[in-house]
């Protein structure tokens, strides 16, 4: 199925998937390859992303990786705009996606920065990352959902359920108090490696292709995690060659947006795809 974003009022088209680079702004994410923290590293990923081919920057400024350490908002804010006034300046015409669950982030990104997209790996904060809760149970509408409404952004919306059957009941819960707010682009993640098994993770994956009855676009971030090198009892920085296998089951599948650490072979999976399956 062929999607569409709307990006400041132009549409980007998703019928060929895209690919988004993943830049930490972060000393502590899992990966340490993707740990940029000087204003020379913040430029040299930010162009790397564009020059192999990604078509979004995902700027991340709060490391969500397990046992990762405590950042204020405070501390998050200033990580996240110095971030994005580098980013900015050097590939100004990048699309620029925002990593963060607090919607005071979210709105600096937007309304100060100029980013486009909020990526929120807390599912709406209704159940929140790294151990914390982040928001009321139940019926409350999640404030990063009235958040992002009012920006009219494209929203990721990620799941933290560990089956297909909770996904669903999931995505269809909050993709309405989505809509109810007038939430027009949303995107879903079906959220590997968060709130799941490792038996998890992979059942989740052989049956990704049952989520597009949400008829939304999919992303799919399973860069060098910890589904792909505990599995073969390696590590992250071996983990290349397994995340390309995932990306391509991904893919077939129906992802329309890989988030990646490794751009050049995510793209390369899209073009092989893609030219397997004309």
């Amino acid at each position: 199925m062929a999607y569409t974003l709307n990006i400041k009022g132009q549409l980007l088209d998703l019928s060929e998937p895209r690919v988004m680079g993943i830049l930490n702004a972060t000393p502590d994410s899992f990966f340490a390859g993707s740990r940029k923290q000087t204003e020379q590293e913040i430029a040299d990923r930010a162009r790397q992303i564009v020059d192999e081919g990604g078509t979004f920057i995902d700027v991340g400024a709060f490391s969500t990786r397990p046992g990762a350490a405590e950042v204020t908002e405070a501390e998050e804010l200033d990580r996240m705009r110095r971030a994005l006034q580098i980013v900015k300046r050097e590939v100004p015409d990048a699309i620029v996606s925002v990593d963060t669950f607090r919607p005071a982030v979210a709105r600096m990104a937007v309304e100060e920065m100029g980013a486009d997209i909020i990526n929120d790996v807390s599912e709406g904060g209704v159940t929140g990352i790294v151990g914390r809760q982040l928001a009321a149970e139940g019926g409350e509408v999640p404030q990063i959902f009235r958040t992002v409404a009012s920006l009219q952004v494209p929203y990721i919306l990620m799941s933290v359920q560990k089956d297909l059957h909770d996904t669903l009941m999931a995505f269809a819960k909050k993709v309405q108090q989505l809509r109810d707010l007038g939430q027009k682009d949303i995107i879903l993640d079906p959220g590997f490696g968060f709130g799941k098994t490792l038996e998890d993770n992979y059942r989740l994956m052989g049956e990704m292709e049952k989520l597009q009855v949400m008829e939304l676009p999919l992303l799919v971030g399973i860069s060098r995690k910890s589904m792909i090198y505990r599995l073969l009892g390696t590590d992250a920085d071996q983990a290349l060659n397994g995340t390309s296998v995932l990306n391509t089951i991904a893919l077939m599948k129906g992802a329309s947006i890989l988030r990646v650490h490794d751009v050049k072979e995510a793209v390369e999976c899209v073009k092989i795809v893609g030219s397997s399956t004309k």
